[in-house]
């Protein structure tokens, strides 16, 4: 399908999902780039890890905002507060929506189904509703590596049948994508869906495993390696992610009518990975490595000590790996940052921060 250049510059866009980890770099590189316009940050600022590194990546983007010409709003509040959502389009009348907030985790929906269900689907219902009311140019969102379930085949392609998830997140995820489609077709409504695969880097989330593996090597706690090690995962560094999300964010889907004279659904998925699986246990000894380069740790650290071997979680798969190759044809861009610079990045800055 073919692309519709969308101006940024002078244009309000929605960021949901900011100040979280991925909204927050997001929100940071618009700053940077737009030389006009507005940014419009939407959380709930939730306990689902400690608000602390919310508040800390806010405070980044608030100090840079100060220096740079394009406004940007703050708005504490749910996606899944419908009054809310439909009082910031009709007050703001965004031109560009990035859908970044959603409830994450996979072992977390485990527990917590209700807070999927409110977040990811009430939530991005809400979004399109309002997309529909109040039209936009362009609705990026955020899908998952996820919804790939356990495929065999790698690399996962947008072309595979993703119908089996495994955790109740991918299925919420999966859902995304629906009902994007349907409202897509039903009201030409531009929407790219983004299918993230493991991202990490500096400022990231607790509940990530380099981040919590972290954190318990630094107390002398024992950290956990899933499926005795036998796993491998597309890791993708957060500003390849962002490199990704604002290139697509400019090319919105083309409105097309068909045959039948009716609208042919605007619409677009791809997959944002490294194209590079690293098996965890290779890049577990990378963290430590760069953890004891930084500072973080001793270069006497007894690792192996701290080193836990167990079976595969529920939920979990075995391999994550990505086929950007769209993405690339489409957009010209591939992720470029390896394990190791991207470690690099998050050890000096777990060792500023904490």
């Amino acid at each position: 399908m073919g692309k519709v250049s969308v101006e940024l510059n002078g244009k309000t866009i929605l960021v949901t999902g900011s100040p979280g980890f991925i909204g927050a770099n997001l929100v940071l590189r618009l700053l940077k780039e737009m030389t006009s316009g507005t940014v419009i940050s939407l959380d709930n600022m939730n306990d689902y890890y400690d608000p602390a590194l919310k508040e800390y990546r806010l405070d980044l983007i608030e100090k840079a905002a100060k220096s740079l010409p394009v406004k940007h709003v703050f708005i504490k509040g749910s996606i899944a507060d419908k009054a809310l959502v439909d009082r910031i389009f009709e007050e703001y009348k965004p031109a560009v929506v990035v859908n970044l907030a959603a409830q994450a985790g996979v072992r977390y929906s485990i527990d917590h189904p209700d807070v999927y269900i409110e977040s990811n689907i009430i939530g991005f219902y809400n979004i399109l509703e309002a997309c529909r009311h109040y039209p936009v140019e362009h609705l990026v969102y955020a899908s998952s590596s996820s919804v790939y379930g356990g495929n065999k085949k790698v690399p996962f392609s947008v072309e595979d049948k993703v119908d089996n998830p495994v955790s109740l997140y991918a299925a919420t995820k999966k859902s995304n994508e629906l009902l994007a489609h349907s409202y897509s077709k039903l009201y030409n409504i531009p929407s790219t869906g983004l299918r993230f695969f493991t991202v990490y880097g500096p400022a990231g989330r607790p509940d990530m495993f380099y981040y919590s593996a972290t954190q318990k090597l630094v107390a002398g706690k024992t950290i956990q390696i899933f499926n005795y090690g036998n796993c491998k995962r597309d890791f993708t560094y957060v500003d390849d992610i962002v490199e990704g999300v604002y290139r697509v964010m400019q090319g919105a889907p083309e409105k097309q009518v068909g045959e039948d004279g009716l609208p042919l659904p605007p619409y677009a998925v791809y997959n944002i990975g490294g194209g590079t699986p690293e098996n965890l246990l290779i890049y577990i000894s990378t963290l430590q490595e760069e953890l004891v380069r930084a500072g973080v740790l001793p270069e006497d650290y007894d690792f192996e000590a701290h080193r836990e071997l167990v079976g595969m979680q529920p939920g979990d798969v075995p391999v994550t790996y990505a086929d950007s190759e769209a993405l690339e044809q489409d957009y010209g861009f591939t992720p470029k940052i390896g394990i190791r610079e991207g470690l690099r990045k998050f050890a000096e800055w777990y060792r500023n921060y904490c």
